[in-house]
């Protein structure tokens, strides 16, 4: 009898794990901008030790979400318009790629699971739940960029996304905004069921766009 030899099982690396982590914790503002990050208090919390934490930090100083200072630690990075005006037309751009990409590899099993996403969103916006909606509303930016099928868009646009998704909680939208937002959504779910990609490309770009202007509002005020 013949064995086959199975693939070997593939782990992410804990540093990893605990990155992404972090990324969400400093997004919806459980760690907040300025506030100094305790390396013994954060090994204990995630059963780690202090190696992995450091590698996790330092990926996280690479994307802009914390400050690494000699001898000083590490703390959450404050994020400022200038910030936002350097990340946002990057991933700008990077979104309308995914978007062309997406519409050409894209199958009808991805396009019936991100429909029932955003009937699901649908239905947290009426509900007025805007943390359930923003978890919703990743969701379907994220399986439109894995319908990609492209590694190095994925690896840079998740170099940006910390800060955008940190932007996103920071604004408090209007009630016009959040309809706004929404019927966006539905044109951009339109032109992927359409599998247009100039169309999409250019409706996540502006989709962005807004979201930027929203968040600058917030900032200023």
């Amino acid at each position: 009898m013949s064995i086959e030899v199975a693939a070997p099982i593939q782990r992410r690396p804990l540093h990893n794990e605990l990155a992404d982590r972090l990324r969400h914790m400093i997004a919806e503002g459980d760690l907040a901008p300025g506030e100094k990050l305790a390396e013994k208090e954060l090994c204990e919390q995630f059963g780690v030790s202090r190696t992995p934490l450091r590698e996790a930090m330092k990926v996280l100083a690479t994307e802009g979400l914390v400050l690494l200072t000699p001898n000083r630690g590490c703390a959450v990075a404050k994020l400022t318009l200038a910030d936002l005006d350097e990340a946002f037309p990057i991933m700008g751009a990077l979104e309308a790629l995914s978007g062309e990409l997406a519409c050409q590899h894209i199958t009808d099993a991805e396009l019936e699971r991100i429909q029932e996403l955003h009937d699901r969103m649908v239905v947290k916006y009426e509900a007025g739940a805007l943390r359930d909606y923003f978890k919703l509303n990743e969701q379907i930016h994220q399986m439109i960029l894995d319908a990609a099928r492209n590694p190095t868009l994925a690896q840079m646009q998740l170099s940006l996304s910390g800060r955008v998704r940190r932007a996103r909680y920071m604004a408090n939208m209007s009630p016009a905004r959040w309809r706004n937002a929404v019927d966006e959504h539905e044109k951009i779910l339109q032109a992927l069921k359409a599998r247009d990609g100039k169309r999409l490309a250019v409706l996540l770009k502006e989709h962005l766009s807004n979201k930027l202007q929203t968040v600058k509002d917030a900032l200023t005020e």
